[in-house]
């Protein structure tokens, strides 16, 4: 099957609905679920990017609105709403993808409700979550708080981080991943900020950058399912 994006409607419940984007490459192995930030939607170039990527690299992913987003509004949805968008992602790839494994996440935002909706209650059909730059605390006000319900996540957990990412503090990140155990992984990205770009100095463009980002991913993703 060739690389294709395919528009979808995804049903919370019975009177809302969110946009999605399924994207398959050839004989795709795993399917990712993947949720936007909380200030760019499914559409944004790196969001569309990535899914590229992915199929390259046999991951087919679900792209999908939260409802903020699909109506326009100006604010991040709240957890209860977020973690039902997430919910009905899941159960619309585990229909759109039968028989793949999943692994659930997102960017920023997207991750980490996520994470919260699997701490709550385990997302069907998903064996692992993967975070692309885990929010964990504001910027310029360093904080662990965020995380703690990921001591509740019961799955291996990938995060992707750049080194100079102002809304994780390096340090305070290898603490919680150091707590969660095995179950976690951190690929760091040097030199790369919240939106994976790199300074000029850094002698890599953004696409490297996309690339060494992606491979990590399909990297842990084979541990999971080999």
């Amino acid at each position: 099957m060739p690389d294709q994006v395919r528009r979808v409607r995804i049903a919370i419940d019975t009177s809302q609905a969110v946009s999605g984007l399924l994207q398959t490459g050839a004989a795709p192995r795993c399917g990712y679920v993947f949720a936007h930030g909380a200030g760019a939607g499914m559409e944004h170039p790196f969001m569309a990017t990535a899914a590229a990527q992915l199929a390259e690299r046999g991951i087919a992913s679900l792209r999908y609105q939260f409802p903020s987003m699909e109506n326009g509004s100006g604010r991040p949805d709240s957890p209860a709403v977020a973690h039902a968008a997430v919910r009905a992602a899941v159960d619309e790839a585990g229909r759109l993808l039968p028989g793949l494994p999943l692994i659930a996440g997102g960017k920023s935002f997207g991750g980490r409700m996520t994470s919260q909706a699997q701490a709550d209650a385990a997302l069907p059909g998903v064996i692992g979550l993967a975070f692309v730059g885990f929010p964990l605390h504001p910027a310029g006000k360093p904080a662990t708080a965020r995380a703690d319900h990921l001591s509740r996540v019961q799955l291996p957990m990938l995060f992707l981080q750049g080194t100079n990412d102002r809304l994780a503090d390096a340090s305070l990140l290898r603490q919680v991943i150091d707590g969660l155990g095995r179950r976690a992984t951190l690929r760091a990205i040097e030199a790369a900020d919240h939106s994976f770009h790199v300074p000029a100095r850094s002698g890599r463009t953004d696409q490297q950058v996309q690339s060494e980002l992606w491979d990590g991913f399909a990297a842990w993703v084979e541990s999971l399912i080999r």
